[in-house]
């Protein structure tokens, strides 16, 4: 078997970094060979502090301008139809005080028999069935990607579903911020209790706030 031919290191480095920059500095290893950047290139340009790896087989431009959320794209990077969800979803909608220790990660029930493999960064993946996975999903712009994400109300009903993973206190810290920080809709958020099934134990508490 014949092996590729290594390119030469300056102008292959240089069309590789075009090529990062153009999907916005960041790529997965598979992404980028796909995109004509030889497996070499991708090698040298990390040895040589060109590229960092944010996870595993995803890396980043260094040169690049630096990006608030690198946990969370490099997740999206290797689970692409994932959703982003709980605490990593408040904290984008600033709805919550908590630091996540983890990204916080949807995927449909059908998506593979697997959960994702992912360690580092920290992942915690939530299986929603279709009827709970497909609503309420937001496109958001961050860091000039743009990204899947629950909506606020959505993402109030997933922690209140979810409250003895992440805790009560987060579900009702969330449900008093977005009455601060939010247009409240309380259609909407009803409308997601019911799809998640927690709509008379987050009534109690969406009446003592309003």
């Amino acid at each position: 078997m014949m092996l590729r031919k290594k390119p030469k290191s300056g102008k292959a480095a240089e069309a590789a970094t075009a090529i990062f920059l153009k999907h916005g500095g960041i790529m997965r290893t598979s992404e980028a060979i796909k995109a004509g950047i030889n497996a070499w290139t991708l090698y040298e340009m990390r040895d040589r502090g060109e590229i960092e790896a944010l996870s595993r087989g995803v890396y980043r431009l260094t040169s690049a301008e630096p990006v608030n959320t690198p946990d969370i794209l490099s997740v999206l990077k290797r689970v692409p139809t994932g959703v982003i969800c709980l605490i990593s979803a408040l904290q984008l909608h600033n709805m919550t005080l908590q630091i996540p220790h983890y990204v916080y990660i949807a995927i449909d029930f059908s998506y593979n028999r697997r959960d994702p493999s992912i360690k580092n960064p920290p992942t915690k993946t939530f299986r929603f069935v279709s009827k709970v996975f497909e609503p309420g999903q937001e496109i958001m712009e961050v860091d000039g990607f743009k990204i899947r994400v629950y909506s606020p109300e959505k993402t109030i009903a997933d922690c209140f579903k979810h409250r003895n993973k992440i805790g009560l206190d987060v579900a009702i810290e969330a449900l008093k911020m977005y009455r601060e920080r939010k247009k409240v809709r309380v259609d909407k958020l009803l409308e997601y209790a019911r799809i998640c099934r927690v709509e008379k134990i987050i009534k109690p508490y969406l009446e003592a706030i309003l």
